[in-house]
């Protein structure tokens, strides 16, 4: 079976959660619909291609290998905005053009807006019998990206080259270590490379074989319904956990 695999790490990253007020939250690895998204911009598929953005996500089961969850910013957050009567009939493309209007006109909103910093995640697609693309065009797409790639919001751009690669296992948790293996021979070669850190668990979706067995399964509200609507809906996200080494002191004193 083949599986695309890639990594995304970044100084900051921000996988949205359910937005309730003026809270954005963010999970510590990337949602279903996020890597529909940054598959879409490597594409350069138009934002308004709502058939488009579906074939993504119904044509790959997404597994998600946590490498670390970085650490949690929060950043306090100040717009100005005008009101929804004095936007109604105006072009607003831009930022600009949103803001030409009076300065009385004008109010402010406040949010809490959260952020992971040096947080790494590798991701692993297995293509489904619908899938719209071959896995090797997608990793073409993700070398040489259509749209400017980001990692949940506009300014949290990729802190390394996704290096994407098409792998044949027989389940995501294989491809995952094969992909680190692959990752630890290009380093050796490009000793600034700075080295992958270990699995913590993986996350995956009811259409993926993983390769380990579920500990936990939890719904997730991040299945892509809208995308110019920002609408999303509920779905099964399955949580493996994987076992950590023993340390050598450990391993020495059992042989």
């Amino acid at each position: 079976m083949e599986h695309l695999v890639f990594q995304l790490q970044a100084p900051l990253s921000s996988w949205g959660e359910p937005a309730v007020g003026e809270f954005r939250g963010t999970g510590d690895a990337p949602t279903q619909s996020a890597v529909v998204g940054l598959l879409g911009a490597a594409l350069g598929l138009d934002r308004g291609d709502e058939a488009a953005h579906v074939a993504l996500r119904d044509g790959y089961g997404i597994a998600v290998a946590l490498l670390s969850p970085g650490s949690l910013l929060r950043d306090y957050h100040t717009a100005q905005v005008p009101s929804r009567a004095h936007l109604k009939g105006r072009p607003r493309a831009t930022r600009r053009q949103e803001l030409q209007v009076p300065r009385h006109d004008l109010g402010t909103i406040l949010s809490t807006r959260d952020y992971r910093q040096n947080a790494a995640s590798l991701v692993a697609l297995q293509p489904r019998p619908d899938a719209p693309h071959a896995l090797g065009g997608l990793a073409q797409a993700l070398r040489t990206p259509q749209f400017t790639l980001y990692l949940g919001r506009k300014s949290c751009a990729p802190g390394a080259p996704l290096w994407p690669q098409v792998i044949e296992a027989e389940s995501a948790w294989v491809a995952f270590q094969q992909y680190v293996e692959r990752f630890e021979a290009a380093r050796q070669k490009a000793t600034m490379l700075e080295p992958l850190p270990p699995i913590r668990r993986i996350t995956f979706d009811d259409h993926v074989v993983a390769g380990l067995p579920r500990d936990l399964t939890v719904s997730r509200k991040d299945r892509l319904i809208r995308r110019r609507g920002w609408q999303f809906g509920d779905r099964n996200e399955h949580i493996a956990l994987v076992p950590s080494a023993p340390p050598p002191s450990t391993v020495a004193m059992e042989t």
